[in-house]
């Protein structure tokens, strides 16, 4: 008998173009590796339930109405006009203890009517690395999608080499993208775009609704959300590497955590996607992508945004326009806090500025430098090729600090001592891909559910990676 789990599936009652009804493709051998419980006791799942069968799609819980969701994009200024969820099923939704409607996904379920010919397959290693990555971020306090359980399928998928498949389940306030509003907007189909926007306001915006022109109104939230989220991603060093618009979630959670990776030496220019030639989506690009993907999510509302071409063209401007103020204020907040300002000077900028200046020229540990000026301000110069280099910004920063500072304990709370080191992730997959070994995954997953915290067990974890261990390049797991 199959399990029972309390879906309430509003996405499935969407009209049938939104989606193409598909059941997992059942595996050979389901291992459950990882069962992320606390979740499961948020969601109000019984994580009896979460058996490995179910969690690799050969048992669909009842309740489930499994779908693969239609949706296009822009994939690094290109447009896809039809896309969709290639190697994903959504099994439905869950309200959890919050209140809080999310969907339960499992990724790497096979092969879907969008799958361009693939084997809707997912290898082991990406798998893995979203597993780490998304937890870690939602330890961070960074809105996310998140990682309920990784299971191996006991089958190998072909990618240039054989390799150990995985199937990931994740979990996600929704998955509406602006490639999903672009599906629709560029067949001319007004009507999907209008019950889609509805829907979208019903779970995300419902005050929107209330508004002269709900449309304006959900856009305007959605930009708020993304330059809030990017401005968090600075502040952690963090590049998602593939910045489409069909990996842009409308809910403002990051989604799709495929090439992504953390800065180990501060450098703005970094970029770590093996696909990403151009640097479109290095670290420093990031605010303007994601400016450029929302002017795209404002084309296919425009008709919605006001009466007539030039006054929807003016309000979608406008709107779009309020991205950059919010960014720079929510970037400003995130690194006073990074270097322990309370208050507000208007000098701040330029101190800032200088600092990722000196840390850029000296190769400094972005992470590091912040978590010393939280603990040890005199052991940063360490981290600086030249330590001279660092003695300038510290007298200023002891002045500005003078007028208004943090506590220590604050500052810890904001400055982790530890992220997903991309050397260290890697580490992990090849234990798990080579020799079966999760033993280093799952350490380094209990070590990032505690970010913030000194852990004295744990002091490599904690460490920029020797010149031989460094990753250069990361790779999308399609």
């Amino acid at each position: 008998m199959a399990p029972r789990i309390p879906f309430d599936n509003t996405y499935a009652r969407l009209p049938e173009r939104f989606f193409a009804r598909q059941s997992p493709i059942p595996v050979a051998a389901p291992r459950l590796i990882r069962l992320n419980h606390a979740l499961a006791a948020d969601l109000g799942i019984d994580p009896a339930a979460l058996t490995a069968d179910v969690l690799a799609g050969n048992t669909v819980p009842e309740g489930a109405e499994p779908l693969a969701q239609a949706y296009a994009g822009h994939q690094f200024g290109h447009f896809t006009p039809r896309l969709g969820d290639g190697r994903a099923i959504l099994l439905g939704e869950v309200i959890g203890r919050d209140g809080q409607r999310r969907d339960i996904q499992l990724k790497g379920s096979g092969a879907t009517p969008f799958s361009r010919h693939a084997d809707g397959r997912a290898a082991l290693g990406p798998v893995l690395r979203e597993f780490i990555i998304s937890e870690a971020m939602a330890a961070f306090g960074v809105p996310t999608t998140r990682s309920l359980a990784v299971v191996t399928t006991g089958e190998e998928v072909m990618r240039e080499t054989p390799l150990p498949g995985g199937v990931l389940t994740r979990i996600a306030a929704s998955h509406i993208r602006v490639g999903t509003f672009q599906f629709f907007a560029s067949r001319g189909d007004a009507e999907a775009v209008q019950i889609l926007l509805d829907h979208a306001i019903a779970r995300h915006d419902p005050e929107a609704a209330a508004a002269e022109r709900p449309a304006l109104a959900f856009f305007r939230g959605v930009v708020a959300r993304q330059a809030t989220l990017v401005a968090r991603w600075l502040g952690l060093g963090f590049i998602h590497g593939v910045m489409n618009t069909d990996n842009m979630a409308v809910s403002g959670e990051t989604i799709d955590y495929g090439p992504c990776a953390f800065l180990d030496a501060y450098d703005p220019a970094t970029v770590f996607s093996s696909i990403d030639h151009a640097g479109r989506y290095a670290y420093a690009n990031q605010p303007r992508i994601a400016q450029w993907n929302l002017a795209r999510l404002a084309e296919t509302l425009l008709p919605l945004m006001a009466e007539g071409e030039d006054a929807a063209m003016q309000a979608a401007q406008a709107a779009l326009m309020e991205f950059g103020p919010i960014f720079q204020t929510a970037w400003l907040a995130e690194m006073r806090g990074k270097f322990g300002f309370a208050g507000v000077q208007e000098d701040d900028p330029s101190l800032i500025q200088d600092l990722l200046s000196r840390m850029a020229a000296n190769e400094a540990d972005f992470t590091l430098t912040f978590r010393a000026l939280s603990t040890d301000p005199a052991a940063a110069r360490t981290l600086f090729a030249d330590p001279a280099a660092y003695a300038g910004f510290a007298e200023a920063w002891s002045a500005r600090r003078a007028q208004g500072a943090l506590d220590p304990e604050a500052m810890r709370d904001i400055n982790p001592a530890f992220i997903p080191r991309n050397h260290l992730v890697e580490e992990a997959i090849a234990a798990a891909v080579t020799s079966v070994d999760f033993t280093v995954f799952d350490t380094l997953v209990d070590v990032l559910s505690r970010p913030f915290q000194d852990q004295p067990d744990h002091p490599r974890h904690a460490l920029p990676p020797k010149p031989e261990e460094r990753v250069l390049q990361t790779f999308c797991g399609t």
